[in-house]
């Protein structure tokens, strides 16, 4: 039995959602959730205080009852208590699987740069709230009963990997979350910001991103119109900032905000 504990760092997630993940995990007999009730709180924007959430990640990472911790939701929030988290984990961490993506990944790099567990790339609960989100939903669920079909086609053994949301990449670099990535295929994604903020975040990621083994771009979707062209397609952007840096560009990746997105483990491929 594979014993999961969710708990959202970020934003909070309702009841209803709850139990419509739970009716999908049902169908996973080796696969068990266990909803962390801070899931539930809320304060302002977040999953409750700063506090209440740090809390609640800690408590589900240090439980040795627990095989994986899977992040709720994305949203903002996870990086205001990435480090004192990450500082309070103890040697039962370190065996866990950790899911997430969007604003999930300031915690994934953090866990990843302190070496801690298995930091994955993953749909997330909230994502049962998409059209065709029960797949993207079962997608994380296969995973964890070890089914690896829903993994990125592209993973392979020579390079570690590694996937972020270009915002939340762009604010890890110069932190200390961010992991090394040398050698790395880091492969990015975004939701909602206009083409020339896509570049504007380029600008700044890439510059940290000198040494890796390539970068690949995911989907860039919900993408506003401005009120004139930006004049620079997204391939095209991505394009322009690899050569700026000498980052070999790699093409396309599987993942982005939808019910497509796959599944990027950190590190080497393992099958």
């Amino acid at each position: 039995m594979i014993r999961i504990a969710i708990c959202a760092p970020s934003t909070p997630f309702t009841r209803d959602d709850a139990a419509k993940v739970a009716a999908q995990a049902a169908k996973f007999p080796g696969v068990e959730l266990h909803f962390h009730e801070q899931c539930f709180a809320s304060e302002g924007h977040f999953a409750g205080p700063d506090a209440l959430r740090l809390a609640a990640f800690v408590e589900c990472a240090n439980d040795p009852a627990f095989d994986a911790v899977w992040f709720a939701r994305g949203g903002y929030g996870a990086n205001r208590i990435a480090a004192d988290a990450i500082a309070q984990l103890d040697h039962t961490a370190r065996n866990k699987a950790w899911l997430g993506y969007s604003d999930a990944g300031y915690l994934l790099a953090g866990l990843y740069q302190a070496r801690i567990g298995r930091p994955v790339h993953a749909p997330m609960p909230v994502d049962i709230r998409r059209p065709g989100g029960e797949a993207a939903v079962r997608r994380t669920l296969a995973w964890l009963a070890g089914d690896r079909s829903g993994e990125e086609p592209s993973l392979d053994r020579a390079h570690p990997a590694t996937a972020f949301n270009l915002t939340t990449l762009a604010m890890l670099c110069g932190t200390p979350l961010m992991p090394g990535l040398a050698g790395h295929v880091v492969m990015i994604e975004e939701v909602s910001e206009y083409l020339y903020a896509v570049d504007r975040l380029l600008f700044h990621a890439s510059a940290h991103l000198g040494g890796i083994a390539g970068l690949r771009l995911g989907r860039v979707s919900e993408v506003p119109e401005n009120d004139r062209p930006f004049g620079a397609g997204l391939e095209e952007i991505v394009r322009f900032w690899c050569a700026r840096h000498a980052i070999t560009y790699l093409g396309h990746a599987d993942i982005g905000h939808d019910a497509a997105n796959r599944i990027v483990p950190f590190g080497l491929a393992t099958a």
